[in-house]
């Protein structure tokens, strides 16, 4: 243990000597999702733009160790390095950019001349950075963790706004004073251009669960930040019977449960993987696509299936709990564009009014409403836009050089 500490003091020690020293390398780009998983999201998006028309420059995966070798294996054309390697050590503190959807340890420092693109990862429902009165997370206290998080957020260049209500909540809550990216978000851009696209959504459909048939309802809640084993390792359990769930689905229906990647280790579908699945490492765009129905609690996954303009289920069972006692939320809950259900019998009674008519009476005009609200800014060009941000940026570095 005491060697460890060691090797990782003279680690972060070489890291910041080299981002302290050395220039940045033209063309090299470092890319990183929730902190070293497998690439998705927002940074994967703007991955594949940069990619797309500039095949020659260096772009760079960051990915936790243990998660290398799949990483490698769903994207085998990616550079991908061991997160905090040697490897990675050679790219991190001298590429010209970062693009991250979540935070860098606040104790590596920023090549002066790195620009840090932070496109974060979802319109706040949920509070956030210093917005939170209680932090619950093990390993850190409510001081450290809002003080971590400023100082964070002054490396950020530019953040990525999904919509002018998360503009605001960001400005506060990240304490960021740099320059905003009014552009939506990179991941929704597939989400504008294949909403109505059925043949992209059967072939999708059929390579996730087999078949083009039956309804698909997706579950996707959020991770309750007390619901910890230890530090890092967390334990969700479902709040409904599989059982009763899948004996209201129709022959050819099927479940998909997407969970927190903190909590899906902890979920147990033994005996029903005919009916239901876990789908983790999928790109949840295209679980949104092929989904008829979608059910959450607090997830920002509402505010991009709001884009697709289906029906939406809201299923808080610890409202009550989660509301007062864990985040606290920046709006009323009681607005979300569908019904809201607390107990289990109520939940069974919605699912079976979705499988009966397809969709919920009196809710569309809501969603309307809702869409108006978080979705204006998806136009379906957000990684265009970054891509060219990214190249006018470097070409004036080069142009001052």
């Amino acid at each position: 243990m005491v060697l460890k500490r060691i090797i990782s003091q003279i680690y972060r020690r070489l890291f910041n000597l080299v981002a302290t020293v050395f220039p940045v390398r033209q063309h090299v780009v470092l890319f990183e999702a929730f902190n070293g998983k497998i690439p998705s999201d927002n940074p994967l998006y703007v991955y594949q733009a940069l990619r797309t028309v500039h095949p020659e420059w260096k772009l760079v995966w960051g990915v936790k160790r243990d998660l290398v070798e799949g990483a490698k294996q769903k994207y085998p054309e990616m550079i991908i390095v061991p997160r905090f390697s040697i490897k990675w050590l050679k790219v991190a503190p001298v590429a010209e950019f970062w693009i991250l959807n979540a935070r860098m340890p606040y104790w590596l420092k920023k090549n002066r001349r790195t620009t840090y693109v932070q496109t974060w990862h979802g319109t706040p429902l949920k509070r956030l950075g210093i917005d939170i009165h209680n932090v619950s997370m093990p390993g850190t206290n409510t001081n450290d963790y809002r003080h971590n998080f400023a100082t964070e957020s002054k490396r950020w260049d530019y953040l990525i706004a999904p919509n002018e209500f998360s503009k605001k909540i960001f400005s506060r809550a990240f304490v960021f004073n740099n320059q905003f990216l009014d552009y939506g978000y990179p991941r929704n851009d597939r989400l504008v251009h294949q909403a109505n696209d059925y043949k992209v959504i059967a072939k999708i459909k059929e390579k996730i669960v087999g078949n083009k048939k039956g309804r698909i309802i997706l579950y996707a809640p959020t991770w309750r930040d007390d619901f910890f084993v230890r530090q890092g390792t967390y334990k969700m359990t479902l709040p409904f019977s599989l059982a009763n769930f899948v004996n209201l689905l129709g022959e050819d229906d099927v479940l998909i449960i997407r969970p927190h990647y903190l909590v899906a280790a902890s979920i147990n579908i033994k005996g029903f993987e005919k009916k239901v699945r876990i789908c983790v490492n999928e790109d949840i765009n295209d679980l949104y696509l092929i989904s008829d129905l979608l059910i959450t609690d607090y997830s920002s996954v509402m505010f991009d299936y709001a884009i697709l303009n289906r029906p939406m289920l809201f299923y808080p069972y610890d409202l009550a709990h989660y509301q007062d006692e864990i985040r606290g939320f920046y709006f009323d809950y009681n607005k979300v564009p569908g019904p809201v259900v607390t107990d289990e019998a109520s939940f069974y009674e919605q699912i079976k009014v979705f499988l009966n008519k397809g969709l919920f009476s009196g809710y569309l005009e809501r969603l309307g409403d809702f869409r108006k609200k978080f979705t204006t800014w998806e136009r379906g060009t957000s990684s265009e836009r970054v891509v060219k941000l990214i190249e006018n940026i470097s070409c004036n570095k080069k142009g001052r050089d």
